[in-house]
């Protein structure tokens, strides 16, 4: 039997977006299209594991066999009740919506399947007017052509591939609500590569959106040979819709330790130890750029002596993810946070913040990046690298890297490319200057500057101009005067001796 390839899953979860492209908006139908995919997955995979059972057990009577079949504990993966069997559900052609509400409603009210609560029942199938059966039949048809199990794929983990495709389709179709659940895999990867994670590190995200983050984490660790498994890791998101695609990503990408909490992580933090912050080895995050409504309340109480360094403005809540982040770090830990450029330069309650933390000495590298590399917004970003456990050559210094300049055009936005991405982590890594796009400044000479980070300040990347040597233009000019009139005379003399006037 032919086995399903990445490219063939993506062509058929992409037909399936067509299915339902106009009666919803994008950031709608992947709850969709996510939900029924991940019970088809559900489903093959329970089949799978009760064959094997069946095998095993063959020398059992039939009845004891049948209760085994039915006993949640038998199996290693989820417990998929009766209620949303596949075979109960791919010829329903009436009333669909109804039956795969309920289908969903079991598997989470299933005890074994614990994890799953409140991930499966976000979108409303019974709603007819935006979803008719119709379409939903046409969805059923198409995931009941795929074998979804592990015997089915080419390798188990292109689940996890084609739903990272899915999502960033999504984030191009969706513009800027794309930017609130999917940031660029370049991004992901700069900035993972960066903080280089490793299997015994636990690694946070507080804006966790659909996981990325923490999927490209893990998925470094693997490639650096290290046990991906052993890697713990967290996050919290906001959006209902989006944690429970974020769980759904982390389920189908074999991270089933994965905890990820629901809610706002300003107002109520759930990466608690008792009346305390849980910290981190390493903390990553793409947060909102400049929230106006971010809980500036949270911050003036103080709320887990999170803000030490200050109170953000009300119309600008970059800073207070930050320090979010750094009271979430350990004491050896390292964060990467994109934030916009705004945060280095403006003064008041930011420049007081800015300073404290640069006071600290917590500051590793400020990243440049090019503008329109992100959904939803066309301005240029950086990366804040923040560190508590600096190597001793590195303290009180900060390393500055203009990438701004290095992009590809893709479409309507831009792209880093494997070049790119190589050169900042080669810079970072060296922390030495390279002429033209990095410096590695003092807090001495940033004190100077009244602890404004602007990058410019202090990666000068302009093109030095010629020289131009004045006297030297002019004797070009003469001379080439001179060999104009020799050139006169010579063809008034051939004018003449033609009959001609001269010229």
């Amino acid at each position: 039997m032919m086995k399903l390839n990445l490219q063939q899953l993506e062509t058929k979860l992409w037909d399936c977006a067509n299915v339902l492209r106009g009666s919803l908006s994008s950031a709608q139908y992947m709850d969709y299209i996510f939900g029924m995919m991940f019970l088809k997955r559900m489903n093959d995979q329970f089949d799978l594991e009760q064959k094997k059972i069946k095998e095993e057990k063959a020398d059992l009577p039939e009845a004891f066999l049948n209760d085994m079949l039915e006993d949640a504990s038998s199996y290693h993966t989820f417990f998929v009740p009766k209620q949303a069997r596949w075979e109960k559900l791919k010829n329903l052609n009436l009333n669909i919506g109804p039956e795969l509400d309920k289908a969903f409603h079991a598997i989470e009210d299933e005890p074994k399947n614990s994890e799953l609560v409140g991930v499966l029942t976000t979108a409303n199938y019974n709603d007819k007017e935006r979803v008719p059966d119709a379409k939903l039949n046409q969805l059923l048809q198409i995931f009941d052509s795929m074998n979804l199990s592990n015997e089915g794929l080419e390798k188990p983990d292109i689940m996890g591939d084609a739903y990272m495709y899915l999502l960033k389709q999504f984030a191009d179709d969706g513009g800027k609500k794309g930017g609130e659940f999917y940031t660029p895999e370049e991004i992901k990867e700069l900035m993972v590569r960066v903080l280089q994670p490793t299997d015994t590190d636990t690694i946070y995200d507080p804006t966790a959106g659909s996981g990325g983050f923490l999927i490209n984490a893990i998925e470094y660790v693997k490639k650096q040979g290290g046990n991906h498994k052993n890697v713990q890791v967290y996050g919290q998101e906001i959006n209902l819709s989006t944690w429970a695609i974020c769980k759904l990503n982390m389920l189908l990408h074999e991270a089933r330790g994965a905890v990820i909490y629901k809610g706002d992580v300003i107002r109520e933090p759930k990466n608690l130890e008792g009346a305390t912050l849980k910290t981190f080895d390493k903390v990553i995050a793409n947060p909102p750029f400049s929230l106006k409504n971010w809980g500036i309340e949270s911050a003036q109480n103080n709320t887990y002596h999170r803000f030490s360094y200050g109170v953000p403005p009300q119309s600008y809540g970059d800073l207070a993810f930050v320090e979010h982040m750094i009271a979430s770090l350990n004491s050896k830990g390292k964060m990467a946070t994109v934030v916009p450029h705004g945060i280095l330069f403006r003064g008041g309650a930011e420049g007081s913040i800015r300073q404290g933390i640069l006071e600290d000495d917590l500051f590793e590298a400020i990243i440049g990046l090019p503008q329109n590399l992100f959904y939803g917004t066309g301005i240029p970003a950086a990366v804040l690298v923040l560190n508590k456990h600096k190597p001793t050559e590195r303290k009180g210094k900060v390393l500055f890297i203009d990438a701004s300049n290095d992009f590809a055009k893709d479409g309507n936005k831009n792209k880093l490319r494997p070049e790119d991405i190589n050169a900042v982590v080669k810079a970072y890594d060296a922390f030495e200057m390279v002429e033209k796009y990095a410096e590695v400044i003092t807090l001495d000479q940033i004190r100077e500057n009244d602890y404004n980070l602007n990058i410019s300040r202090y990666v000068d990347t302009t093109e030095e101009e010629e020289i131009v040597d004045i006297n030297a233009v002019a004797r070009r000019i003469s001379e080439r005067e001179g060999r104009l009139e020799a050139s006169r005379d010579q063809i008034n003399e051939f004018m003449r001796e033609l009959g001609f006037e001269s010229i």
